[in-house]
């Protein structure tokens, strides 16, 4: 199976549609992940396409993380993972546009980490999700930095240090999921989702996407300082935009804004 086979899109309107479909287990090698990459990096820069779903193919495995077998049979990792680093998302520059997570089966351990990269993840009452790398010996470097930004510290460190399965529901109860829903529901689920998001302001996603991205690691008082500067291009581009203008006369006359993202 070539990496363009592995990776398939569909555009449904302003959403794009992509799943990883390598059986056995959605792993992924370095072709698969620089063709990931390359897809999200088009969407990043298709100004039609408002948002992204990813999910995999099947209904046992999301992804199993990082192909094993392949890496054995070449004595050593593919260390070229492509723009986006692994999976096409954990790395990607400037992507200031709303990804969602469909997780259809189980998400361990690379898998989990890509799964952690999108914004929202929706999964399917029978999801599992685990970072067993430690069983392995080795670190799930990815989840180790961006776990710990998304549950409480005690949690992220058990399911790092433990490397135990966490079901669907344990991992909406702790705020990792968004939705859990059955499996036979769970894409119409997210491209509902997907739409809403869609039918949004894009020039307000995008400026959510880069003020948290690019402020995470700064003091509240500097983060403000930056909003008041207009310091990041997202913020600047919507301050001076027709949508702002937009939203304001649109809540005065009690109707629909119409969003133009300029």
């Amino acid at each position: 199976m070539s990496d363009h086979e592995a990776v398939s899109f569909e555009r449904v309107g302003s959403v794009l549609e992509v799943t990883l479909d390598r059986p056995k287990a959605n792993a992924i090698d370095g072709a698969t992940s620089r063709r990931m990459g390359e897809v999200f990096a088009a969407f990043r820069d298709d100004p039609d396409l408002r948002v992204a779903i990813v999910t995999g193919g099947g209904d046992r495995f999301f992804s199993a993380g990082w192909d094993l077998k392949a890496i054995a049979a070449a004595g050593e990792p593919d260390w070229d993972l492509g723009v986006g680093g692994f999976g096409g998302l954990q790395e990607l520059p400037d992507l200031n546009k709303p990804v969602i997570a469909a997780v259809n089966g189980m998400a361990v351990g690379g898998g989990f980490e890509l799964a952690l990269s999108a914004d929202l993840i929706v999964a399917a009452d029978h999801a599992r999700f685990a970072l067993p790398e430690i069983n392995a010996g080795t670190l799930a470097d990815a989840a180790t930095i961006t776990l710990p930004r998304r549950v409480p510290y005690h949690l992220a460190l058990d399911l790092l240090m433990t490397g135990r399965f966490m079901d669907a529901e344990e991992a909406r109860r702790v705020g990792i999921v968004r939705d859990v829903v059955p499996a036979a529901g769970l894409m119409a689920h997210a491209r509902q989702l997907a739409r809403s998001l869609a039918e949004g302001p894009p020039l307000v996603l995008a400026a959510i996407k880069e003020v948290v991205r690019e402020t995470a690691h700064l003091p509240v008082a500097e983060v403000f300082g930056v909003l008041e500067r207009r310091a990041l291009g997202t913020v600047e581009r919507l301050y001076g935009s027709e949508d702002m203008i937009e939203g304001a006369r649109a809540f005065a006359e009690k109707r629909a804004p119409r969003w133009q993202g300029r």
